[in-house]
């Protein structure tokens, strides 16, 4: 074995071991009684259509999760595909409330904030979801819909048949499963085990986004090219590619006085040179 390939092994190892320690100081594993996210997955496990049990949690990206929510000072969430992160999300909102809410609400304009919008076609997931939550599912509003293959701009994708009418600052794509779009589009389907993933539906409500406003493609890769390639307004990209995850991040001017307001009060003047990828500080705020 090449001393480069020990290199990243170590690397690897020494990351997720930090992972689970700041998971375990920031209360995250507490959340769950779930097997350790060491355990090796399989190549084949999101693809394997008959699969009906929760993948289990991946404390990686569960920590970067947390921290980008904190860090940012998120009022909003949408998350496509609900599960692990829900619960995890519910909290980071909960911490963010306790912080900083009575900024929030004396200083900018966000109806209802501090939530998290769960959409998914999976009603046995939600429930599941939802009792995982526990305490927290009150912060959370689900919103179950199937799923069809259409297009967008004669490009062959899905989308739900329906979203929460929520203005978030914060999207996480994470769904649906590939096996969920019903009907074809010229006899193709992505329920097809060498399909990929390829949603359209943050593109059919770009326009309605504000600048600031951050997207987190965990995986699908091929899914967010889709996006970089049909996204109209301006928007910097990132890829990790060691934790395999795309952010885009809107970088236009303020659209008035309470946009500008939101972006300087959660991300900072210099919002726009900020790195995308949170800091995992090792020990909890207080």
């Amino acid at each position: 074995m090449s001393s480069q390939v020990v290199r990243c092994y170590d690397e690897t190892v020494l990351n997720q071991s930090f992972a689970r320690s700041f998971a375990e100081s920031h209360g995250l594993t507490r959340l769950f009684n779930a097997p350790d996210a060491a355990k090796e997955k399989s190549p084949f496990e999101s693809v394997d259509f008959d699969n009906k049990e929760p993948y289990r949690p991946e404390w990686d990206d569960l920590s970067t999760l947390f921290a980008l929510v904190r860090q940012r000072k998120v009022t909003q969430i949408l998350e496509f595909g609900c599960g692990f992160s829900t619960s995890v999300f519910a909290l980071a909102l909960a911490l963010n409330e306790r912080d900083f809410g009575d900024s929030v609400r004396n200083m900018l304009r966000r109806t209802n904030p501090f939530r998290v919008s769960a959409v998914d076609d999976m009603q046995e997931f939600v429930e599941l979801t939802r009792q995982r939550a526990d305490s927290f599912a009150s912060r959370i509003d689900f919103h179950v819909a199937p799923v069809r293959m259409t297009t967008f701009q004669g490009r062959i994708c899905t989308e739900y048949e329906s979203l929460p009418n929520v203005c978030p600052d914060f999207i996480y794509l994470d769904g649906p499963s590939q096996a969920s779009a019903v009907g074809e589009v010229l006899g193709i389907s992505t329920r097809h085990p060498d399909r990929l993933p390829m949603a359209c539906d943050i593109l059919r409500m770009e326009h309605f986004l504000l600048p600031g406003t951050l997207i987190l493609v965990d995986g699908r890769t091929a899914n967010a090219r889709f996006l970089k390639a049909n996204l109209q307004r301006e928007w910097r990209h990132e890829h990790d590619v060691e934790a395999d995850q795309h952010y885009f991040e809107m970088i236009e001017e303020p659209l008035g006085i309470w946009n500008r307001r939101q972006l300087e009060f959660c991300l900072g003047a210099d919002w726009r040179s900020r790195p995308l990828k949170p800091v995992l500080a090792a020990t909890p705020r207080s």
